[in-house]
């Protein structure tokens, strides 16, 4: 183990990303960051064998914890047996299981799916579903939004220092509204926004967000929005699209976050903790929405070359099953209630500006970005993973994994509270 942190050994790595990473992938400062060797649980370990505590979830993926012993044994006994298939022409029986356990866990209704690798991907199928079901081609979406960084999910996402560089290469097919936020807006205000955009313009597809922001900063709307929201959905006979990337999988308490109020949208996004560390996602939507896609005839219109792969259904089937009987959906909920009163006690500090979230998913507002980075750093050097979100940088990213023990989640917080 290293007496400071970051130790010699990722100094040693440093110099390979400087010299082989294109230089806007990993962010490198004197104290920041460090290179991780394995993982397990909610503790990571880098390779100066220090430990730390994760509160990230490693991006929200590892919801089950990383290195999970199913998981891991599912995809490894699927790599003995059949480590990829042929996407879109010849399934595999585990593609068929995951595709009925998702249409068993998803909100009431939705039953079809297509299956991909990445949320970007599960996003772009979610907006071709929604113009190949209307025949129309706008959208409406929210600033703050993160949907991916793929052309077509840049067209729906609200944080401008992504889109900006390629605004040329964008389509322009969405208009923009402001995300209610439960600590300082109304449901009907933002529903009259909404309400207005719709009534003067008959070309929208669907209205696209996140159920909660994640990477906005942990945005919770007003209690009722996403059930108004819905109701308002029908009337003027546009779709609902959820971005649950980040959401889904148990992160809130229940396996959707929209599942808090019974909503069920048209089309649904999921991935991250999905497969627990294997990449996969999918497109789950309405039966006669998805079916707006033509029959295959031997060539699909949209797919990927490992669409379904094996490894990821097995992953995919094997979370499923840990967040069922270690019975993590109501873990999350009442941990996170306690985490939750834990981090209201933070409000007390000068510079803190708001608490807010939901489950497992929970943000820290402070005065800027840059007292969240120093913060952020300040936490790691004391073996806290943590990170920084909202589209100034300013809030502090709670998503530990579902598993995490109370005692070092309750520690992580405790050390923070000592940074702060």
């Amino acid at each position: 183990m290293s007496e400071r942190i970051p130790g010699p050994r990722t100094a040693a790595l440093r110099p390979h990303i400087e010299r082989y990473e294109s230089p806007n992938v990993t962010y490198l400062s004197a104290d920041f960051p460090v290179f991780w060797e394995r993982a397990s649980g909610a503790s990571i370990t880098d390779v100066d064998g220090n430990e730390y505590i994760d509160l990230e979830s490693a991006f929200g993926v590892a919801g089950v914890g990383h290195a999970n012993p199913a998981v891991a044994s599912a995809i490894a006994g699927q790599a003995q047996r059949l480590m990829h298939g042929m996407g879109d022409v010849h399934p595999t029986e585990l593609r068929a299981r995951l595709l009925q356990r998702l249409s068993e866990i998803a909100p009431r209704g939705l039953t079809k799916s297509f299956l991909a690798s990445t949320g970007s991907e599960a996003v772009e199928a979610a907006l071709k579903t929604a113009v190949l079901a209307t025949g129309k081609h706008r959208f409406v979406a929210f600033h703050g939004a993160y949907h991916g960084l793929s052309l077509g999910a840049l067209a729906v996402s609200g944080i401008r220092k992504f889109v900006e560089p390629f605004r040329a290469l964008v389509p322009d097919v969405t208009t923009f509204l402001f995300y209610p936020d439960a600590q300082r807006t109304t449901t009907q205000d933002a529903l009259n926004a909404l309400e207005a955009v719709l009534a003067d313009r008959d070309d929208v597809a669907a209205v696209v967000l996140e159920p909660i922001q994640g990477r906005g900063g942990c945005i919770v709307p007003p209690e009722g929005y996403l059930s108004a929201l819905r109701a308002l959905c029908d009337r003027r006979g546009v779709l609902m699209i959820l971005d649950e990337i980040y959401t889904g999988f148990g992160r809130t308490g229940t396996w959707f976050a929209c599942d808090a109020e019974g909503v069920v949208p048209d089309i649904l996004c999921m991935g991250k903790a999905m497969g627990g560390g294997f990449p996969i996602s999918a497109t789950i939507a309405r039966a006669p929405v998805m079916d707006a896609w033509p029959r295959s005839a031997g060539e699909a219109l949209h797919t990927s070359t490992y669409l379904g792969n094996p490894m990821g259904c097995a992953a995919s089937l094997a979370v499923i099953g840990e967040i069922e009987s270690r019975k993590l959906l109501v873990r999350a909920r009442t941990l996170g209630s306690a985490l939750g009163e834990r981090l209201a006690k933070l409000r007390k500090h000068d510079g803190v500006r708001a608490i807010r979230g939901r489950g497992m998913m929970w943000g820290v507002e402070l005065e800027d970005g840059a007292a969240a980075e120093r913060v952020v750093k300040a936490s790691l050097a004391r073996n806290v993973v943590l990170l920084q979100s909202g589209p100034a940088g300013n809030v502090l990213s709670i998503t530990p994994p579902l598993v995490i023990p109370e005692n070092d989640l309750f520690r992580a917080i405790d050390i923070i509270e000592e940074v702060l």
